[in-house]
């Protein structure tokens, strides 16, 4: 294996060193030492996620409210060829196994890990998605053309047990889990495990109260709100800090500890490998379990696997040195997804033309250590009415998504609801059922994945010298000589001076928001326009085969 664990080791080590009893704020060398890392193994980070000269790009190939009608594992083998050809060279899938809800389960209510859609539990056989068949024959169409698949791993609780049993436990503040609501006393919870539906089947192991550290339910006393934790068992360490030990997030929390909850999901990851033939992994609210515990599992199922796995963990915060802090104590093991850049474009999209587009990248992961970035505009948390809902308005999408698709740094994502469009019903804050239509981009994503696939490549020059109109160019490889230029404005329209490393070239915009041509320059400089809240992406107009030039000239 390229980065093997001991560079791993001495990464976390220096990272412990240089935190030790300092606040996270404080953490400027952190990102020093994990630059200089990641640039020392680059190659293998790269080569993990297919990009580099490749220009991968990842799908999230769901959202909250995809239909639940069984089909979509059979849409996405149906989609596979199409994915392919326009240049997504992965699939974040969601979580495939069954959850308390059944057929209805978005899959975040972890059930049983082992039911791929394949036995008769929680009301159904299929999951949301599927039956397992349809699972297993989406990602061999998806591996076929190429595809790597993610498949999504929860491991931070389980919801819906078969049987309640009785233990003790400390009720805690939801609010201050270090401030304890009284001594401890019984507690009966849904808690026993057992699988009815399919027994031993792929794993012997049952759950029980011993295997959680806490849970948010005592039908003993159901009106108390309070975490409850099992007694003598301590509150999990080198977890998030918010609400003083965000180890517990809701159902039964698993104990980390425990040397069997430890066992069954490294076997998990193992079956997952062989049994689905995942490539990588997404793994879920990564801030509310013991990091140790990822950097153990990442190391078991590379040794298992006898490679490097791509895997990138949901810690949902925006700020860049908690961040920073966790890639680092972690040993650069995995990659985070950019949430400080989805919320700058997330303000940006509602401030009416008044953010300053020159700081878009300031705080942002894709700025300080872009090889672990995974960029994104949505997901399915932040989409209207979910959880973390900070949806970035249609009409900033476009630019967002040139930031990620057509830049040198990151791995970016895009949206399932951005490409397809989506309409879905859910109750608001207000207890009120809403509608929401999200607006397929699906057009301008086409053409941005063809500039990233054919054009975006080379040396980066920014200029990001203005309030409202920013741009960048690329200046292309000895493979994809042409190059780029991008140009956007979230106020009022305009143009860019910028240098394309390319004299006496005409240049046309693959967006069609401008229809003259620009020309270079014997320099390679050239004054670039876009439209106001807009984007325009700009290419030699060499590079259009002839019999489609006529489209990209002015009516």
């Amino acid at each position: 294996m390229t980065t093997n664990s001991n560079q791993h080791d001495t990464l976390r080590s220096q990272a412990q060193e240089l935190t030790k009893g300092g606040p996270l704020s404080e953490t400027t060398d952190i990102v020093s030492l994990l630059r200089d890392w990641l640039e020392e193994h680059s190659p293998a980070l790269l080569a993990q996620k297919n990009v580099g000269e490749f220009n991968g790009v990842m799908m999230q190939w769901f959202h909250w409210h995809s239909e639940d009608d069984g089909n979509h594992w059979l849409r996405l083998e149906q989609e596979a060829p199409s994915l392919a050809k326009v240049g997504i060279t992965a699939v974040w899938l969601p979580p495939a196994y069954k959850g308390m809800n059944g057929a209805k389960d978005v899959g975040y209510a972890t059930y049983d890990l082992f039911d791929l859609g394949e036995f008769d539990q929680k009301g159904s056989i299929r999951t949301k998605y599927g039956t397992k068949d349809a699972y297993l024959k989406s990602i061999r169409t998806c591996r076929s053309y190429g595809i790597e698949v993610y498949a999504d791993a929860v491991f931070n609780h389980k919801i819906g047990g078969d049987e309640e049993e009785e233990f003790e436990a400390v009720p805690l503040d939801d609010n201050n889990r270090h401030h304890s609501l009284g001594a401890p006393r019984p507690v009966r919870s849904w808690t026993k495990f057992t699988f009815p539906g399919r027994g031993n089947t792929y794993s012997t192991m049952q759950w029980g109260w011993q295997h959680f550290d806490s849970v948010d339910y005592n039908s003993l006393e159901p009106a108390t709100r309070a975490v409850w934790q099992v007694k003598d068992k301590p509150l999990e360490g080198n977890v998030d800090g918010e609400r003083g030990n965000y180890d517990f997030l809701m159902g039964c929390d698993l104990d980390l500890d425990h040397p069997e909850v430890r066992k069954e999901l490294k076997y998990w990851g193992e079956w997952t490998l062989d049994t689905v033939g995942a490539t990588g992994f997404r793994l879920d609210a990564i801030k509310h379990m013991n990091s140790d515990f990822f950097v153990e599992w990442i190391d078991h199922i590379e040794e298992y696997a006898g490679r490097d796995i791509f895997v990138v963990g949901e810690f949902w915060s925006y700020d860049i040195n908690i961040l920073c802090d966790y890639a680092a104590k972690t040993g650069g093991q995995m990659s985070l997804f950019d949430a400080p850049l989805h919320l700058s474009f997330h303000r940006a999209s509602n401030s009416g033309g008044n953010f300053d587009m020159g700081s878009i990248l300031q705080g942002s992961l894709m700025q300080k250590i872009p090889l672990l970035a995974v960029t994104l505009v949505d997901n399915h948390d932040t989409q209207p009415l979910q959880a973390l809902e900070s949806p970035v308005a249609d009409w900033f999408k476009p630019l967002a998504y040139a930031l990620i698709l057509l830049r040198a740094e990151g791995y970016p994502c895009i949206f399932y609801p951005d490409y397809y469009g989506a309409e879905y019903n859910d109750y608001g804050t207000d207890g009120n059922v809403q509608t929401v239509k999200l607006t397929s981009h699906r057009y301008l994503l086409e053409r941005m994945l063809l500039a990233r696939k054919h054009f975006a490549y080379g040396e980066q020059m920014d200029y990001f010298d203005d309030y409202n109109i920013i741009g960048w160019t690329r200046l292309g490889t000895e493979l994809h000589p042409h190059g780029v230029a991008v140009v956007m404005s979230d106020g009022p329209g305009g143009e860019k001076s910028m240098q394309t490393g390319k004299p006496d070239t005409r240049f046309v915009d693959l967006t069609q928001h401008c229809g003259d041509m620009v020309s270079t320059n014997a320099e390679g400089w050239g004054r670039f326009p876009c439209q106001g809240g807009s984007v325009s992406i700009w290419i030699p107009e060499a590079a259009i085969p002839a019999a489609l030039r006529d489209q990209f000239k002015p009516a």
